[in-house]
């Protein structure tokens, strides 16, 4: 069961945002300021923490310090503020993602799962199917050694697929990882467009794909 650390100092947020995380399946341990969820850091190693920036006692960028001068565990951060400045602060000392509140559950759930994956998901530096070609250092994307120029967004569905190649995956799971930086849903319709304009750009024959394959009823699967 992977352990989820919660730094948050409103208890309303904490309780709901606890009880759904355990919901999904994981240990969260709840602090509701900067010195418990310190001596939490010190004591264990969590597979995640999510961090409210402002804690009556501290900050939640001294808890992402401490927390990656002793592992590489991924942080979120929650913030009732937006600037710019924060955002980079927060990215800059290694954040994984960055929550503004109020937040929406489903968006926040969907983000955490998706920086677990990125965490354990060991992505290569390229990744090669067929003829196609995806170098994840420089987010490029060639076929038969041309490049393809694709969206950010294309190129994270492609990505998500290659990634988990020879798998199913149901359209929710991709919903849930493509969400886009701003935090904009990406709904069922509109995912069937970009799988449509994927193809257009990826495959010899879009009508009878190759390497998106659908599943009628289940979702999508990179072929082999």
């Amino acid at each position: 069961m992977q352990q989820i650390l919660l730094a948050e100092d409103d208890k309303t947020i904490a309780m709901g945002l606890s009880y759904s995380l355990e919901e999904e399946g994981y240990e969260v341990t709840v602090c509701h300021d900067a010195a418990s969820a310190m001596k939490e850091v010190k004591s264990r190693r969590f597979d995640l923490a999510i961090l409210d920036v402002s804690l009556p006692d501290g900050s939640g960028y001294d808890i992402c310090r401490a927390v990656k001068a002793a592992s590489d565990t991924p942080v979120v951060f929650l913030t009732v503020n937006n600037e710019e400045c924060d955002v980079v602060t927060g990215l800059d000392m290694g954040a994984d993602d960055y929550v503004t509140k109020p937040f929406r559950l489903r968006e926040l759930l969907s983000r955490v799962k998706a920086v677990l994956r990125r965490a354990g998901g060991g992505e290569r530096d390229e990744i090669g199917i067929g003829g196609l070609s995806i170098c994840t250092k420089q987010a490029k994307v060639t076929k038969n050694g041309e490049e393809i120029p694709l969206t950010a967004l294309e190129y994270r569905l492609l990505l998500i697929l290659a990634i988990n190649r020879g798998q199913l995956l149901s359209r929710s799971r991709l919903l849930e990882d493509i969400w886009d930086i701003g935090g904009d849903f990406v709904n069922d319709n509109t995912l069937t467009v970009y799988i449509k304009r994927l193809r257009e750009k990826i495959e010899d024959d879009p009508q009878n794909p190759v390497y998106i394959q659908t599943v009628r009823g289940l979702g999508y699967r990179m072929g082999e």
